[in-house]
């Protein structure tokens, strides 16, 4: 059960703030640069308290392709998934992904994934071609996706980019990504504007409902809310999803290097003594 919760988490930001893509135009990016670090909690709450159970690390770096012969300016962005604690004893994350994406479209040219929880071990490598509108994976499988498929971390990435007036009048997006040799096509719905509590203050958020796939896990169609800063930048600040024991929820503790700094509109005290109690990260 660790192992589809945690998974589900890492992979939450793939659909934030999703838009419908219709070509491989250029697009206009306040919203991320290179050198960006996010740094994230992932913990179980219950009645017990909360128990971490890992981190996730979200980086991005400038990358050149001088293949054939052309120079392309390239993203390289990482996300990195581990557990921690308890967790590494009886059922150990180590997951890596990749992206390479266009710095002037936000669409991917190669998707890695290095994937080892617990017993389990999958590597993924999949290229795709722009001109030909094809995704070639390790398989050496070709499969023909739309012009404008996502991986999705890529995804996170070009959503971050959309604004809250491109929103349709009933407040959903799609997109299309591909992932485990198919392409999938997600929505979301803004749910509104909401403050949440850190630990540099209370900061103006977009409250995002991904759609999930019920199952074992999740009963309901929208069981997560993602909140992502009210600014150009549209950072994740914090997710939270109920299961069947409780829940899970994913919070920044770190980050450097943002396009927008982050700019609580009340900043949290210091304590006045060692022992005093502080606010815990949460919804006001």
């Amino acid at each position: 059960m660790f192992r589809r919760e945690f998974h589900i988490i890492l992979s939450v930001f793939s659909f934030l703030l999703l838009g419908e893509l219709h070509s491989q135009d250029t697009v206009v990016n306040n919203a991320f640069k290179a050198g960006e670090y996010l740094k994230y909690r992932v913990y179980y709450s219950s009645s017990l308290g909360n128990l971490t159970a890992g981190e996730a690390i979200l980086t991005v770096e400038n990358w050149k392709d001088t293949k054939q012969g052309r120079t392309k300016d390239v993203y390289h962005i990482t996300g990195i998934g581990n557990s921690k604690g308890m967790f590494n004893w009886f059922f150990k994350v180590r997951d890596k992904f990749e992206t390479f994406i266009d710095k002037e479209t936000l669409l991917p040219y190669a998707f890695l994934r290095k994937t080892r929880e617990g017993k389990y071990k999958q590597d993924d490598r999949v290229i795709f071609d722009r001109e030909k509108n094809e995704a070639i994976t390790n398989s050496e499988s070709v499969k023909s996706v739309p012009p404008d498929v996502h991986d999705f971390v890529s995804a996170l990435y070009f959503m971050r980019t959309i604004s809250v007036e491109d929103f349709d009048a009933d407040s959903m997006y799609r997109i299309n990504f591909f992932l485990d040799d198919s392409v999938y096509t997600s929505a979301v719905k803004f749910m509104g504007r909401v403050d949440v509590v850190t630990q540099w203050g209370t900061v103006e958020c977009l409250k995002i409902a991904p759609m999930m796939a019920s199952g074992e896990v999740f009963a309901e169609k929208y069981p997560m809310f993602v909140y992502v800063s009210d600014d150009d930048s549209h950072v994740p600040i914090f997710a939270e999803s109920e299961v069947i024991v409780g829940s899970v929820k994913m919070e920044l503790i770190e980050y450097n290097n943002l396009s927008e700094s982050l700019k609580p509109k009340e900043k949290k005290p210091k304590p006045k003594k060692v022992d005093d109690e502080t606010k815990k990260p949460g919804i006001d």
